[in-house]
């Protein structure tokens, strides 16, 4: 089943890419929307109504909440505490050139014998780098995201991504849901090849700098807390296979044992191949 038209799409001045969002209920963030400039004015206001958050307007001179989400010509970024997060996938460029991308840890793991226009929906899509991989590899992916504000964001870096050549095919396949992808799984929405799951686990990293611009993220979003029932969920929507993110060492997603497993120094990527498909 293919996913309905977009209602709403936020991305500014750099394209356009299918967002669609389906959150009924906003939640309550300590954030407030800002346009740094008058051209943004109109996009900043119907983000900040769509988030249920304070607008600013550029020439606002206090800050009602502790985090900003700011648009300006670059694009949307998260500001707070004196630090800027903007998502950006163009560093990705040589990886996905068509000599590099197959030799991704990743798409080697999601690789189908035999299907020639794969679909892929990434259940935890985050910040996008792996569904980017994915795409840039041949897949159609639908990339859901939960919580609203990293939706928004994800959806301004793929509409950018866009306008880079090295970036264009690999983002014209990506497709950002702003929902609950168990929901979406159970409804048996996209008929996916391969679910990818990724539940966020601690970062290692080796500058303060980076763990505080990730505690930027962690503090919208937390790790996965109902892995059995994503896994089921992905089960459940009849795959040709299931891929999931974990650390190197780390223990299996709900204690499933998969059908074999691809190592890299620092993840590993464990795959449940369903009957029907012979793993590679």
């Amino acid at each position: 089943m293919e996913t309905p038209p977009c209602r709403t799409h936020f991305a500014v001045q750099h394209g356009t890419t299918r967002y669609t969002g389906t959150m009924e209920t906003p939640k309550t963030y300590d954030i407030a929307v800002r346009a740094t400039l008058n051209q943004y004015d109109k996009a900043a206001r119907e983000l900040a109504e769509h988030l249920g958050v304070p607008y600013l307007a550029p020439n606002a001179s206090e800050t009602p909440a502790a985090t900003l989400l700011t648009i300006d010509e670059a694009g949307m970024a998260l500001v707070s505490d004196g630090m800027t997060m903007r998502v950006d996938l163009s560093h990705l460029a040589r990886r996905l050139h068509p000599s590099k991308v197959h030799c991704e840890l990743l798409v080697r793991a999601a690789k189908l014998k035999g299907v020639t226009d794969p679909v892929a929906l990434d259940a935890t899509a985050g910040l996008g780098e792996d569904a980017m991989l994915l795409a840039a590899a041949g897949f159609t992916v639908y990339a859901y995201e939960a919580n609203p504000i990293i939706a928004a964001l994800l959806a301004d870096t793929i509409a950018r991504a866009a306008k880079d050549p090295a970036c264009a095919q690999a983002a014209e396949r990506m497709h950002v849901i702003e929902g609950d992808s168990i929901q979406a799984l159970a409804e048996g929405r996209h008929a996916p090849d391969v679910v990818y799951l990724d539940p966020m686990f601690p970062e290692r990293t080796k500058s303060a700098a980076v763990k505080k611009k990730f505690q930027l993220l962690h503090h919208l979003e937390r790790p996965c807390e109902n892995q059995d029932e994503l896994l089921q969920a992905a089960l459940a929507s009849h795959p040709r296979k299931v891929v999931i993110k974990r650390p190197v060492k780390g223990p299996y997603l709900a204690d499933r044992k998969p059908s074999y497993s691809l190592a890299g120094k620092a993840v590993r990527y464990d795959c449940i191949a369903l009957p029907s498909v012979v793993a590679e």
